[in-house]
């Protein structure tokens, strides 16, 4: 070796890296023609590891903390030279330091919609987005599978993979969830917990740990978001059977104020719990397009008087109007009619169902007791 190339030759002291370019994953030590003084200092701080790679073969890892470079420090370093214990000399070799510090707040999106498998519909197109978070924990693994022998890595040349690679994993992962993904849409922790446990090992391939994955925007397609709602408004009404009948209760006193009063209610009711039957057929069918519904017999209806003259609607959900009953036998028109206690709870019955007015049962009234009296 020359005179003027010994002195161009510079002896490093003190390896270290001060992380003053936010984003940086990896970056090698400026060697040049500079060699390694024996017995000098290595810092690798906190968040921090540090690689020696001689000639193209990774031999120390250094973990935070202080060192002195000799040949107990770097024992494979040592070895790979063929060092002895004497050796002090100036060496020379390639220094990789490694960010290790939690990456937060990292996004990632599906730019095209996606199509996965579903149990319930069959196939899906979806757009999803949110963040993630996840470090170096390998550092070995992550200068021979990404970051090799480059001056520096950065954190966005990674995440080009990642993204991709969240895509791909996504949509293999809720295809064999075996959860239906309606309910996943509808519980977005549960979607990207199940993301997160197929994205674990695939991280780790790289030397990298994900340590948080959280799904924030679901958008589906206009026919399965209201499938969605639908099956969300379901949970809400609860029982379809029991709020018809709450439905149909809450009309009777509103049917008796419109014109025909109580006559038309009996129709009406059987319609109105009919349309309900109806109408639970169809959201089990949106919700559940595979299934064979069975006939619903129709609901029966009717108006009944009590012995006090009274009104009421009595209802049996789901069967079958019974046939009529054979006419008893009808007492004689006469004596009916010159019954006047008959016609006094005729008229009662007739003004509690409010098909007449208290002036004319007064008027009716009167008259009945004119002809009892005398």
């Amino acid at each position: 070796m020359g005179l003027g190339s010994f002195i161009k030759k510079q002896f490093i002291d003190i390896l270290e890296w001060q992380e003053d370019q936010d984003g940086v994953l990896s970056w090698r030590y400026p060697m040049a023609d500079n060699e390694i003084q024996y017995g000098g200092s290595l810092t690798v701080r906190e968040s921090q590891a540090a690689v020696f790679v001689n000639e193209g073969k990774i031999a120390d890892v250094f973990a935070p903390g202080m060192y002195k470079l000799t040949t107990q420090t770097l024992p494979v370093l040592t070895y790979l030279k063929n060092w002895d214990k004497l050796f002090q000399s100036p060496f020379k070799s390639d220094v990789y330091f490694f960010s290790t510090r939690l990456q937060l707040g990292r996004k990632w999106g599906t730019p095209q919609p996606i199509t996965i498998r579903d149990a319930d519909f069959g196939m899906v197109r979806m757009r999803a987005f949110g963040i993630y978070s996840y470090k170096i924990a390998d550092p070995r693994l992550f200068y021979t599978e990404i970051s090799g022998t480059r001056e520096s890595y950065t954190r966005e040349e990674v995440e080009q993979q990642l993204r991709n690679l969240v895509v791909s994993t996504m949509t293999s992962a809720l295809g064999a969830s075996g959860v239906p993904f309606i309910d996943m849409a509808g519980n977005q922790g549960l979607m990207g917990e199940k993301i997160r446990e197929a994205l674990v090992p695939v991280f780790a391939k790289y030397g990298l740990l994900l340590d948080n994955f959280a799904v924030e925007n679901v958008s589906l397609p206009e026919e399965l978001q209201k499938a969605l709602d639908t099956r969300i408004s379901m949970g809400m009404i609860g029982n379809m059977q029991t709020y018809t009948q709450y439905q149909a209760a809450n009309a009777i006193p509103l049917a008796a104020q419109n014109e025909g009063g109580m006559a038309g209610i009996g129709a009406s009711m059987a319609a109105g719990i009919g349309m309900g039957q109806v109408m639970a057929g169809a959201m089990q069918t949106a919700l559940n397009p595979g299934a064979v519904q069975q006939p619903v017999a129709p609901a029966a209806a009717g108006v009944v008087m009590g012995a006090d003259g009274g009104v009421g609607v009595g209802m049996v959900a789901g069967s079958t109007p019974a046939a009529p009953a054979a006419p008893a036998p009808a007492a004689p028109a006469a004596a009916e009619a010159d019954d006047p206690q008959a016609k006094l709870a005729k008229l009662k019955g007739l003004l509690d169902a409010c098909l007449i007015s208290q002036a004319d049962y007064d008027t009716a009234k009167a008259e009945v007791l004119k002809k009892l009296l005398g």
